[in-house]
């Protein structure tokens, strides 16, 4: 596994699902969401999506984008130590 490829991958999966996340924030479905997956999980919700930000935004998906990156480069790292060739 090459870990760059892994870790491009992985950080643009994890920004891309944010980046949905995102668009139900901007176009107002965010808090139906949230309060329904609550409902189905028999909880109270006790979180207040806020309004869109687009700095805010962009800061999110730069962090996950990072996050996912460096997650994915430590697995493929880990992946090649323990799937060693014979």
């Amino acid at each position: 596994m090459k870990p760059k490829t892994t870790a491009l991958v992985v950080g643009v999966f994890v920004a891309g699902v944010h980046t949905l996340w995102l668009v139900l924030i901007l176009i107002g479905l965010g808090q139906p969401l949230l309060d329904w997956v609550y409902w189905l999980h028999f909880l109270n919700n006790p979180f207040i999506v806020e309004p869109f930000d687009i700095t805010r935004a962009l800061f999110l998906l730069i962090v996950t984008f990072l996050v996912g990156y460096c997650g994915g480069w430590c697995f493929s790292l880990l992946w090649n130590k323990l799937h060693l060739k014979k």
